[in-house]
């Protein structure tokens, strides 16, 4: 994420710019910050992840959205375009442009260097605010491991999942995701110098 834009935005401004706008930004208390582009790794594994999670729900009444869905996240008025974002049931929208999700079930972040901290931090406190969020999923792109929190009650609690015989099991959208299949074509080796 960039440094904020330094005029306070109201978040009908916020939508208005950013509708008209090549580029994304997520809108943080007043504030728009620019997003950075994504590495190959990043693209690859997201991409994965959604062709799994898109095959699994056909014919179900679930959705999985890329990168370019925005969410809001209500109690806090975050903006924000998670790297997947999946709904089951009827998709809510905030407005005829249907383009700002507003009852996410699922959430996954890739992780970056630039974005680890806050994607954990500051990100996860603003999604675990949305009722309708039962699952939060962080996933490694320089190692085979993805943290996935789930809902139970208003706790959240931890599993990790790693090595490519894993799986990981999404249970509030009823999807099981072989981490062979999330990480394929992904190399690990360092790149030469």
């Amino acid at each position: 994420m960039s440094s904020p834009n330094p005029v306070l935005l109201t978040p009908g401004e916020y939508l208005d710019l950013e509708r008209r706008s090549e580029i994304r930004s997520e809108y943080v208390a007043g504030r728009m910050f620019a997003m950075s582009g994504a590495s190959r790794r990043h693209v690859l594994i997201t991409s994965n992840l959604v062709r799994e999670l898109s095959g699994q729900m056909r014919g179900r009444a679930c959705e999985a959205y890329v990168s370019d869905m925005r969410v809001k996240v209500s109690p806090t008025g975050m903006y924000t375009y998670p790297d997947i974002v999946a709904v089951c049931g009827e998709a809510r929208f905030e407005d005829e442009h249907i383009d700002t999700l507003l009852n996410p079930t699922v959430i996954v972040e890739v992780l970056s260097e630039s974005t680890e901290a806050y994607d954990r931090g500051e990100k996860f406190a603003h999604y675990r605010r949305l009722d309708t969020l039962r699952e939060f999923v962080l996933v490694a792109q320089d190692k085979i491991r993805i943290e996935h929190f789930r809902r139970e009650g208003e706790e959240w609690i931890l599993s990790e999942v790693s090595g490519l015989d894993a799986t990981l099991h999404l249970v509030s959208i009823d999807c099981h995701i072989g981490l062979a299949a999330i990480y394929e074509k992904i190399d690990f080796n360092p790149l030469p110098v």
